[in-house]
């Protein structure tokens, strides 16, 4: 849980007391064993030096130890230890008495330099401080007379010490933690009322703040928080009437609205905005524009207008899977003299101030522009299928007109020419006007149980005579026990019937046209099999449009349209199937379509 205030700053100061309490007792102690320490060396060093007044004489074993016991009568233990480091003799019988010494550290100093000093020992209590001083006797090899005293009289002062210090400390902190706590709370008590201020005024209260207490800085900060939320209610409430108005405005819009600021950041978009580009609102604004708008184009056209550039105008397309249209404006934003943001009009262009931002507006042309290429292909489709057989029964009639009429060799062929291409005209119209009644959603289409057995050995029939004149065996493969599915028998008759002239039209003398159906997962598949020219993978997604042909030549040879498979792809879907085709160039086609059975 969050701490409050009160215990924040009540515990900082009864921290901050501890530490200069501990600060206190660790100084003392380090002072009080320094001075200790010292005091010990100082005695030490008198010893030494009454010592070296009166040598002992080392080569008198009991002559020495009386040496050494009369002189530790000062309180010290002393030693006299040989080059060897072996203890000649010594004040106290101890088991250090019969080790070798020669590593003490004093011992070694005192042998190199003539004097040596050290502290020792496993605890503060139990160390003693060491004093030794290298002897030259009349005769014989140097030794070291080494002097130690006890340090354990300062565990007994430390104590002391710190229990002097411990009663202090308890009366300061509760004389002072008594006095920083009732201070934090008033402190604390203040504060928390400024901070509730805070809150209602970010919640919308804006009334005024009652402050009791002391006229010092908290007390005017309060009565500027007061001023600031006058000033601050005048304000939202004057924006909240211009937003409302705005708002009103942005939400009937169709069109896509967006600002952007002058560090390329979305500041504000409309909800058809978000709509356009698919984006979450909540994730969107405050955001860089590059990971908002990923069109290259639209970013162009943005940074353009940060810049200054105005009348920008441009069509941008957008999606992959099904790609839309849009016409995107954009146009630099400036900051008028009051402030407020302006877009530049035309007549501003003197105007050089750095624009403050942009403002782009989309607007959706899909279906005008779909609409647009309709027209176009349809128009130039449509030209070009009328237009050979006009010009050929032009041609003809011209010819007739101009003295084949009294040829009796030609004028017959030349009728029959003129009839044949009247007669493509007439098939072409009529799919025309089948496909627009289509596509207008008026095909009337009547379900009824229809054996689909029965549909198919009619269209053998009629395929018979075509296949038997390019010498194209055609067989059937059809289930006895078919049942029977949901369609309209005549346009299902017109679609498989339109596979079947293609798949005679596209094979080959002495090919094979083989059909057959099957019932699976509640519908009936139909297949055309052929071992015709076959259709490039390329193809085969765009056989099913309006006037594509593989092979145009051919096909406008043989008098087809261009549009049976686009009609027959319509019906199909009208009652409820699919249509699709399996190809591979050289080896034939597979035409397929479904029909849900009958129930």
């Amino acid at each position: 849980m969050r701490a409050k205030l009160f215990w924040k700053l009540g515990l900082t100061y009864l921290a901050l007391l501890l530490g200069v309490l501990f600060a206190v007792d660790l100084y003392s102690a380090r002072v009080l064993q320094r001075d200790y320490i010292r005091s010990a060396n100082d005695k030490l060093d008198s010893l030494l030096g009454i010592a070296m007044a009166r040598p002992p004489q080392v080569d008198n074993l009991d002559e020495l130890r009386s040496w050494t016991e009369s002189m530790s009568k000062g309180g010290v233990r002393v030693s006299v230890i040989d080059k060897n480091g072996r203890v000649v003799a010594d004040s106290e019988q101890t088991a250090e008495t019969t080790q070798d010494q020669s590593d003490a550290p004093e011992v070694q100093q005192a042998f190199a330099t003539g004097q040596g000093s050290s502290i020792r020992g496993p605890a503060l209590e139990r160390q003693f401080a060491y004093r030794a001083m290298r002897y030259q006797p009349p005769s014989g090899p140097p030794v070291v007379i080494r002097m130690a005293l006890s340090l354990t009289g300062i565990g007994f002062s430390l104590r002391e010490l710190r229990q002097g210090l411990l009663a202090a400390s308890v009366v300061i902190l509760i004389g002072g933690g008594f006095a920083s706590l009732m201070f934090s709370r008033t402190f604390a008590v203040r504060v928390e009322q400024l901070k509730d201020f805070s809150r209602r005024v970010a919640g919308g209260d804006f009334r005024s703040l009652r402050f009791d207490g002391p006229r010092d800085e908290l007390a005017d900060l309060a009565g500027s928080l007061n001023e600031t939320a006058e000033r601050l209610e005048a304000t939202i409430r004057s924006l909240s009437g211009e937003r409302n108005q705005s708002s009103a405005i942005l939400r009937s819009m169709v069109e896509g609205v967006a600002v952007i600021d002058a560090q390329e950041r979305l500041v504000f978009c409309n909800r058809a905005f978000l709509d356009i580009l698919n984006l979450d609102a909540t994730k969107s604004e405050g955001r860089p524009v590059i990971e908002v708008i990923r069109n290259s184009e639209l970013l162009g056209l943005v940074r353009k207008a940060l810049r200054g550039d105005e009348g920008l105008q441009t069509d941008i397309a957008m999606g992959f899977i099904q790609q839309r249209s849009f016409s995107v404006t954009a146009a630099p934003v400036k900051p008028l003299d009051s402030g407020a943001m302006a877009i530049v009009a035309p007549e501003n262009s003197a105007d050089v101030d750095k624009p403050s931002g942009a403002v782009v507006v989309l607007h959706d042309v899909t279906e005008l522009r779909r609409l647009e290429r309709v027209r176009q292909d349809f128009v130039a489709n449509v030209s070009h299928e009328f237009k050979t057989p006009l010009t050929a029964i032009q041609g003809f009639a011209e010819t007739l007109l101009s003295g084949a009429l009294d040829d009796p060799k030609n004028n017959r062929r030349f009728l029959e020419i003129i009839r044949d291409h009247a007669a493509r005209l007439a098939q072409l119209t009529n799919d025309l006007l089948k496909l627009a009644r289509i596509e207008a959603g008026k095909l009337e289409v009547q379900f009824f149980p229809v054996n689909l057995a029965d549909v198919i050995e009619g269209c053998e029939e009629t395929s018979l005579l075509k296949s038997a004149r390019k010498q194209i065996a055609l067989d059937l493969e059809v289930p006895t026990n078919l049942p029977s599915v949901r369609a309209d028998a005549s346009l299902l008759h017109e679609v498989l019937q339109n596979l079947l002239d293609n798949a005679i039209q596209y094979t080959a003398p002495g090919g094979k046209i083989h059909v057959s159906a099957a019932a699976k997962n509640r519908e009936a598949v139909v297949t055309v099999d052929d071992t015709g020219i076959g259709i490039p993978v390329v193809d085969q997604e765009r056989i099913f449009e309006r006037f594509y042909r593989v092979d145009a030549a051919r096909s406008r040879e043989a008098g087809g349209t261009g549009l049976g498979l686009s009609i027959a792809k319509h019906i199909v879907e009208a009652h409820g199937g699919r249509i699709w085709v399996e190809s591979e160039v050289g080896r034939g086609s597979k035409f397929c379509f479904s029909i849900p059975l009958a129930s």
